[in-house]
């Protein structure tokens, strides 16, 4: 197993949307034969994006699994979204790949989407190839987009295939690792013509001289020898990728076939193999070698839901070896799970798997009992837990509807189905204003979620606004009788206070004191008094929201031998409440959210001049690495369509969190609209 494990490449293609990673893809698996069908993302007949709506966006809103095998070599290969919306679990699928080809539009170089999911591959440690698409159309600049990548992503870069010609005249690659020309006309290699010579040579030793300064080793050959051959300048270029210290850069077009074949070669020269990469780190300081010989290990990178055959799991074979009908114990949850038929992914095709599959091996199990996305399955007598990388915070939440009477009962069940393919969806609902709130990393993904929940349980949601968690204060004191007297046939009720009100600091809640002396209140009815009182301001008074930061003295009163009861202090109290609040000056309150923003220092004046318009309040900024980051305080009102303002605004560059801070005054204007429609409601 350890030579075939030598030759297998497990790797993700990383790019923004639109950069061509899935046509890449697909021509991997027809010039492999996985297909024999090359499949066209414009025309929705991919083998990658199958779902409905990805044939409908033309686009990946899911990470698409592949096997092929290229000149003896296996290759495991993910195909990860480039959409902000659907890849907010990028770092898990990170986890499980090995190295990453990062795709990049040849037209127009490193667009600002390109940034942000840069950052997520620099953030993963993983060594990188990029690969410059699109170098065979009209206006590509393959020169441009090499400077955009140093001049952006802030990377020392050397070019192994230099492009003869662009456009409609893209003639051929130079590979400057073995200095020969492939001729896309012939589709062969070719000597190195006499005019591309001079270049080439100034290249080659550009290369032979970076490559060299990243190791002693090869300085000194270099300077000894005044070259390296190819096996010295893979092996130096294979180590100064995995310190992160170098990333080639190579060009072509997975269009016209251009290239293709010589990038997959390339991946079986400098990619890595599950044995050369570093050991996993776990929890509790605990580590495990990519070693077949040790314990079986696999981590869930994904789960994924079919309508008819329910969920797969995919795996990631960490340690060890994995079979059919091997059973393996749920770190998280202790529960043993028998993985009972174990397949290679091929888009939505499944490819079954009767040996055993080692270390870097990425395979679906159908139907395992207790088993979500980012659980380790391991042997039983193993401590292994891989420690997973954090997932972003929610950023958008709107309240889910039935567009159907009768089918509210069944909107929780159906978006839960969805939950389990992506943990980063968050399903509650807010026990105060009844809202059933779908949080996500944009309005596309959950436009996306409503999609699905219609097309597999034919269930029509409308995504509309949340409510505002409003509150109510009051600004004044106030002393006032609560009485109520009712004469009935028989008993009658008998309750009468007297409460002095008056307003607490912000956050100070509510707080109820006893000062009844000489017993003009009997001990048990005070608590009533003290009920009404609660009970009436979560009624509010204003406008239907809960009274807080009050604080009530019940200083007086009377009672009646006969006709007091506890019923009737209670509604002495809440009575008395309800004439305070016409004297207290009260005031509505609305949520204010701590929120921490981080743009490209570029849109920085244009942020804040915009949350000085959401009647937000700007705390202070810290700018590092061409980046600020703004902390502000903004009314959550204010911040309910924030997402896309902040993605047009900084060209999908920006990224915010945000928190609750406290309650603040409503602006009377604005209150008195609040209060207004909530009457009219």
């Amino acid at each position: 197993m350890l030579e075939r494990l030598e030759r297998q490449r497990t790797y993700g293609l990383v790019g923004h949307s639109g950069g061509g990673k899935t046509s890449l893809a697909e021509m991997f698996l027809f010039l492999s034969k996985a297909t024999d069908r090359l499949g066209k993302v414009e025309q929705g007949n991919t083998c990658l994006d199958f779902e409905p709506e990805e044939v409908k966006r033309r686009g990946s809103i899911q990470p698409g699994f592949a096997y092929i095998q290229w000149n003896k070599h296996e290759h495991y290969l993910v195909d990860l979204p480039g959409d902000l919306n659907f890849s907010g679990d990028i770092q898990y699928l990170l986890t499980s790949v090995d190295s990453v080809l990062f795709v990049i539009d040849g037209l127009e170089g490193i667009k600002p989407l390109s940034k942000r999911i840069w950052a997520e591959v620099d953030k993963s440690g993983l060594p990188v190839l990029i690969w410059v698409n699109k170098v065979d159309l009209e206006r590509a600049n393959f020169e441009h987009s090499y400077a955009s990548i140093q001049e952006n992503l802030g990377i020392k870069t050397v070019v192994l295939f230099w492009p003869v010609g662009s456009g409609d005249d893209f003639k051929g690659v130079v590979n400057l690792l073995d200095l020969k020309f492939y001729d896309f006309q012939q589709k062969k290699t070719l000597p190195l013509p006499a005019e591309l010579k001079q270049e080439v040579t100034t290249l080659r030793t550009s290369l032979l001289e970076d490559i060299a300064e990243t190791s002693e080793e090869l300085m000194e050959k270099y300077l000894e020898q005044g070259s390296l051959n190819e096996e010295e300048l893979l092996k130096g270029l294979k180590s100064a990728m995995a310190k992160k210290e170098l990333v080639p850069v190579v060009a072509g077009s997975a269009w016209q076939e251009q290239a293709v074949g010589l990038l997959l070669d390339l991946i079986n020269q400098i990619f890595f193999s599950p044995l050369e990469r570093p050991k996993w780190q776990g929890e509790d300081n605990t580590s495990l070698a990519s070693d077949p010989d040790g314990p079986a290990t696999a981590f869930v990178c994904k789960t994924m839901i079919d309508p008819f055959a329910g969920q797969v799991s995919v795996l990631r074979v960490l340690a060890g070896k994995i079979m059919p009908d091997l059973t393996l114990v749920n770190a998280q949850t202790g529960e043993k799970e028998k993985l009972n038929n174990i397949f290679r992914l091929q888009g939505k095709e499944r490819l079954p798997v009767k040996t055993e599959l080692g270390p870097g091996a990425i395979l679906g199990v159908a139907k395992l009992k207790n088993t979500h996305t980012g659980d380790t399955l391991r042997v039983e007598d193993s401590n292994f837990v891989l420690k997973l990388p954090e997932l972003p915070v929610p950023v958008v939440s709107y309240a889910l509807t039935a567009k159907k009477q009768g089918d509210e009962d069944k909107i929780f069940a159906a978006v839960q189905k969805i939950l389990e393919e992506d943990p980063t969806l968050k399903l509650e609902r807010n026990p105060e204003t009844g809202d059933m709130l779908l949080s996500g990393m944009g309005q596309l993904h959950l436009e996306t979620v409503v999609e699905k929940v219609k097309n597999r349980y034919n269930v029509d949601i409308a995504l509309e606004l949340p409510h505002i968690a409003y509150r109510e204060t009051i600004k004044a004191k106030a002393e006032v009788q609560g009485k109520y007297k009712k004469q009935t046939g028989g008993h009658g009720q008998y309750g009468d206070c007297w409460i002095r009100v008056e307003p607490l600091p912000r956050g100070g809640g509510y707080e109820f004191v006893d000062e009844i002396v000489g017993g003009v209140i009997p001990k048990q009815y005070i608590p009533a008094v003290d009920a009404g009182i609660q009970e009436a301001a979560a009624k509010g008074f204003l406008a239907g929201y809960p009274v807080i930061d009050f604080k009530v003295t019940l200083y007086d009163g009377s009672y009646h031998s006969v006709d007091s009861s506890e019923l009737a202090f209670k509604v002495a109290g809440s009575l008395a409440f309800k004439k305070a609040m016409e004297k207290c000056k009260p005031i509505l309150l609305e949520p204010v959210m701590k929120v921490v923003i981080t743009v490209p220092d570029q849109y920085m004046g244009d942020v804040i001049s915009d949350i000085s318009g959401r009647r937000g309040k700007v705390l202070g900024s810290e700018s590092n690495a061409g980046y600020t980051e703004i902390q502000a305080e903004v009314p959550m009102a204010e911040m309910l369509t924030y997402a896309q303002t902040l993605t047009s605004m900084t060209s999908g560059q920006g990224i915010y969190t945000m928190e609750f801070a406290h309650y603040a005054e409503v602006p009377p204007p604005l209150a008195e609209k609040i209060i207004n429609e909530n009457k009219q409601e």
